[in-house]
Parts: structure tokens; C-alpha cells; sequence
């Protein structure tokens, strides 16, 4: 579904991304993990058009998207998640999910009154489908902080995606809070078949939703495969974790 080759991205002379190659298979949790400062969060952000690639190629569903802008790779269907929660905290859940519905739509002013229904139902059906109905009033403002992280989620599904990319989706959470992140994956995943890329910390979260793992190491891919393969890497010991074996 999505393949990167090559990828270069450097900044007033310090090189982000180096040699970044990426498959993502349909159907498929893929995660991304390195070091802090590997650029992980670069990567997602040329994936996502926040940012122009210096070099090398994006691809997704066979269409180069290398140069697109963000809104022109949201409306081929890829969806992200930030690591710093980004709501809008000043609106209730329902309006944050609905401007997600909107933009999938991309309605003219015209059509709006004419959608309404419609729009209300899949806003509804969005929000029924992460357990946040009852919030549907509540400014997002007052949702503790899990619930904020499940809502970007939700958004980031409101325009139908065909890959969610997720930034450090658990960061800051308590155990119980991660769980419940976990267990979200693993139902979009498993019953939704939501191809799902993901930068993570948390090894243990990796190997346990994780079909494949690319590991980046200052800015350049050093291994890709199985989970039980990159376990067993020596090269991912040495650079991610300092000759210990990945656990």
C-alpha cells in the first residue's frame, strides 16, 4: 500500500532523514521504531505532506505522492494521528468528528443543508464506534487526557482513510490508558482491516501489535522484517539499544 524509497530530508545542513525505505503491506500493522532523534517523526511528516522530501520517492496505492500537499494525500485516504494531541479543544466532540465527515465529503456550501442528515448520522456512527457518544456535548477540553487521544483518533477516521498513521499514539498514558489504546488498534486492525503505521517507545506495545518493524537509526533505515527477526537483529541491539537484546 505505501513504499518509500530513499528518502532524504535535511535541515540547514543536518541530514533528518538520510536513507529511509518503507513497505507497507495492505491489511497490516507496521511500526517504526528507533532511538530519540532518529526521525521518526520527520518520516511521518513527509509521509503526510507536512513537510517536502529533498530526494527519493513516496508511494501510495502506485500513486507518487512525494510532492503532494497534506490535503491532497488526506483525500487519497491517509489519516494521521499527532504526537502532541491536535483538537480542536474550544468545540464539542461531535463538531471536532464532523469536521472530520465534512472533509471527506468535501461538501459545497450548496449542499450542505440538503447533507445534514447524513453528515449527523456518520458523525454519530463514528463516535458510537470509539465509545465517545456520550461525550458527543462535552467540549473536548474537559475529556481527561485518554479520552482526548482516543478523539484524534476518531477525527483522524471521521474522513475514511485507508492508512492511519499514528505518532506516538500512547505517550503520556497511564498503563490503563495504554491498554485501551492497544486494544483500539488491534480491533481496527483485526476487524475493520485498517492498514495502521505507527511510531512507538514502547517496545512491548511494538511486538505485540506489530506484523512488521522498520527500525531507523540517524535518519536511515537498518532493518525491516518480522518482529521475532528484528528481535534477534544485531545491528537493531547495537544502535537501539546498546547491545541488549530487544525484549
Amino acid at each position: 500500500m505505501l513504499q518509500i524509497e530513499q528518502l532524504k530530508k535535511s535541515f540547514e545542513g543536518y541530514q533528518a532523514i538520510a536513507n529511509a525505505n518503507l513497505s507497507v503491506p495492505q491489511g497490516e500493522v507496521v511500526a517504526v521504531i528507533g532511538p530519540n532523534g532518529a526521525g521518526k517523526s520527520t518520516l511521518f511528516n513527509l509521509i503526510t505532506g507536512h513537510l517536502t522530501a529533498d530526494s527519493g520517492s513516496i508511494r501510495f496505492q502506485e500513486t507518487d505522492i512525494t510532492q503532494f500537499t497534506p490535503h491532497q494525500i488526506c483525500h487519497h485516504g491517509i489519516g494521521r494521528s499527532f504526537q502532541l494531541i491536535n483538537i480542536f479543544s474550544s468545540l464539542t466532540v461531535f463538531e471536532n468528528i464532523q469536521t472530520a465527515v465534512l472533509a471527506k465529503h468535501r461538501l459545497d456550501r450548496k449542499l450542505f443543508k440538503p447533507a445534514k442528515k447524513l453528515l449527523k448520522e456518520e458523525t454519530l456512527e463514528v463516535l458510537n464506534s470509539f465509545g465517545l457518544v456520550r461525550y458527543k456535548d462535552h467540549l473536548c477540553s474537559s475529556l481527561s487526557y485518554g479520552d482526548q487521544k482516543v478523539l484524534e483518533i476518531a477525527i483522524a477516521l471521521g474522513s475514511k482513510p485507508k492508512l492511519l498513521l499514528l505518532d506516538e499514539p500512547t505517550a503520556g498514558m497511564s498503563p490503563d490508558e495504554t491498554n485501551r489504546i492497544v486494544q483500539l488498534i488491534k480491533r481496527l486492525s483485526k476487524d475493520e482491516g485498517l492498514t495502521i503505521l505507527l511510531t512507538e517507545h514502547d517496545t512491548d506495545l511494538v511486538f505485540d501489535v506489530a506484523q512488521k518493524i522498520m527500525v531507523l537509526h540517524q535518519g536511515e533505515t537498518i532493518a525491516q522484517g518480522l518482529p521475532e527477526d528484528i528481535r534477534s537483529d544485531k545491528s537493531v541491539q547495537k544502535a537501539y539499544l546498546g547491545e541488549a537484546e530487544v525484549c
